[in-house]
């Protein structure tokens, strides 16, 4: 969401623009093939979206027309990420691309054992952190696109990695959620779940979010890799949880989007959808944005919602209403020694 819009692809090719307020259409834009799990990144009024046709696209985020494409070797369906001018992304024709934001012409490729399915570039301190099939997590330089370190998991990595003071956090399908450090890629914990790690962690106030196929939502501590709270749910989580004012938003593969305390795991509200909820949730002012398995993207109003009655203060009592209570006595304190 960016100015009051939301953006948003569709496995009908195409790319949307969508009032936040009232949910109608301001433009979409047709791409060559489906769109999948590739979000949407908007920088400069540029709208940058991959899609199964091999391309990355830049579109004009306030017109719905094309302002440049990028062909790959492959389908792209992991988002990109821009930073410092530049656009970074996946292929699955197993390269890592940084272009020009702007021009989008190719500044550097690398390359990675294969391919890199849905994991999306994180950037922090001059480097990107990616993962891929081939079971690594990879560090490039930004600028360069020159290999730092690689760390090999027991799986393939579907997650997108998430930085945070120095650590590299990502999941795993080996059912692991890695805890790397981020100048040299050796791990500082592991911690297992259930199943295969689709989702991407988030990080926040200490704790590590993230969701397993063991149809659960974890909260780790962030140092130590001990697990605070799971919270489980009806099937499988895919979905990437987000974090806002002390709540975890999540969905899941059995329809519903999920509120959860950020400290305690204890279930605020949920909501369900008509489809399963397999990417993360958007918040902004007050409204979740969700997009469904049913074709439709839901708006959410937390203001409607359990979690903003069940935390209502009470209100003040009428003056009027007030009484005396002559029952009560005074409390005299025995300041007498024995």
């Amino acid at each position: 969401m960016v100015n009051g819009v939301i953006y948003v692809g569709s496995y009908d090719d195409n790319l949307y623009a969508i009032n936040a307020a009232t949910g109608a259409q301001i433009w979409k834009f047709t791409t060559g093939s489906a769109i999948y799990f590739s979000s949407p990144a908007v920088a400069n009024g540029i709208v940058y979206i991959g899609s199964t046709d091999s391309n990355l696209y830049a579109i004009n985020a306030t017109t719905g027309t094309l302002v440049w494409k990028f062909t790959t070797g492959n389908f792209v369906e992991a988002s990109p990420t821009v930073a410092n001018g530049l656009v970074y992304f996946g292929s699955g024709d197993s390269n890592v691309y940084a272009l020009n934001a702007v021009t989008g012409a190719q500044v550097w490729k690398t390359a990675t054992g294969t391919n890199i399915l849905v994991s999306s570039p994180a950037v922090a301190n001059g480097v990107v952190y990616v993962g891929s099939l081939d079971g690594n997590v990879y560090a490039l330089n930004a600028g360069t696109g020159v290999v730092l370190w690689k760390h090999l998991t027991s799986g393939v990595v579907y997650s997108s990695p998430a930085v945070s003071n120095g650590v590299v956090y990502v999941g795993s399908s080996d059912t692991n959620l890695y805890a790397l450090n981020a100048r040299s890629g050796s791990p500082r914990w592991l911690f297992p779940t259930g199943n295969t790690i689709l989702s991407s962690p988030a990080v926040s106030n200490g704790l590590v979010y993230v969701g397993s196929e063991d149809n659960s939502v974890y909260a780790v501590n962030a140092s130590t890799g001990t697990q605070v709270w799971k919270y489980t749910t009806a099937n499988l989580v895919f979905s990437s949880p987000v974090v806002a004012n002390g709540v975890v938003y999540v969905g899941s593969n059995d329809g519903n989007v999920y509120a959860l305390d950020a400290r305690a795991g204890t279930l605020l509200w949920q909501a369900s959808t008509g489809g399963t909820v397999e990417l993360g949730p958007t918040v902004a002012n007050g409204t979740v944005y969700v997009p469904s398995g049913d074709s439709n993207l839901y708006a959410f109003d937390l203001a409607a919602s359990t979690m903003a009655a069940k935390f209502r203060p009470p209100e003040r009592p009428e003056p009027a209403s007030l009484q005396p209570d002559y029952t009560l006595k005074p409390y005299v304190r025995n300041t007498s020694r024995r």
